[in-house]
């Protein structure tokens, strides 16, 4: 049944938006590739209004999207975002507004890393991109659910997981209870500003 529930408010969404995980721009520039290698095992940090969140990235598997993740946390990206859009049982999404719903400048898109093993489980965090799959930018969404059908499959590019909450979980559970209103372009935008304060690596 639960499941049923997620897949129809997936129908819903996609008829709504015409879009998953949207972003509200969308590139044509080529995708990025990866110059640099990640470090294995890299923590980040997302302090937030609701408390901390850490993330274990997984650059073994998704090189070019964690790299991407990287470069926005060590400019400043994310910092003062935010949680621009919670859904109940399906996940959490940052990364790409300020709180009067501006949406902050990206660097091109990269290629998709979906097909790479990794499932869209609860705690993961994957991310978000319009329905061209090679369109992801710096907007990211933390699962708390296990949603499979986000998982690359046949006619399915899905969306790239790239690492896992390993400390504050219970802070993201809290942040999706938040109440929603429209704003602007968004449905489920929380009614009282969640922020990203700062993001960092972990030292």
């Amino acid at each position: 049944m639960k499941s049923l529930i997620l897949l129809t408010l997936l129908v819903f969404l996609i008829s709504c938006t015409g879009e998953i995980m949207p972003e509200d721009t969308q590139s044509q520039e080529t995708p990025e590739t990866p110059t640099t290698p990640a470090i294995e095992g890299d923590t980040v940090v997302l302090e937030t209004t609701k408390g901390n969140i850490e993330i274990k990235l997984n650059p073994g598997k998704a090189p070019v999207t964690v790299k991407n993740f990287l470069t926005y946390v060590n400019e400043g990206h994310y910092d003062d975002t935010v949680f621009h859009r919670v859904i109940v049982g399906f996940m959490i999404q940052g990364g790409g507004f300020t709180e009067d719903a501006v949406q902050k400048p990206t660097h091109d898109p990269i290629i998709l890393e979906s097909e790479n093993g990794l499932a869209n489980k609860r705690g993961t965090i994957a991310m978000a991109r319009t329905m061209v799959p090679d369109s992801a930018t710096s907007q990211f969404f933390i699962n708390v659910a296990d949603n499979a059908m986000l998982d690359f499959a046949p006619r399915n590019p899905g969306y790239a997981v790239f690492g896992e909450v390993t400390v504050g979980m219970n802070v993201v559970d809290d942040i999706v209870q938040a109440k929603t209103v429209p704003k602007g372009q968004h449905q489920d935008w929380p009614r009282d500003s969640i922020t990203i304060t700062k993001a960092y690596v972990k030292g």
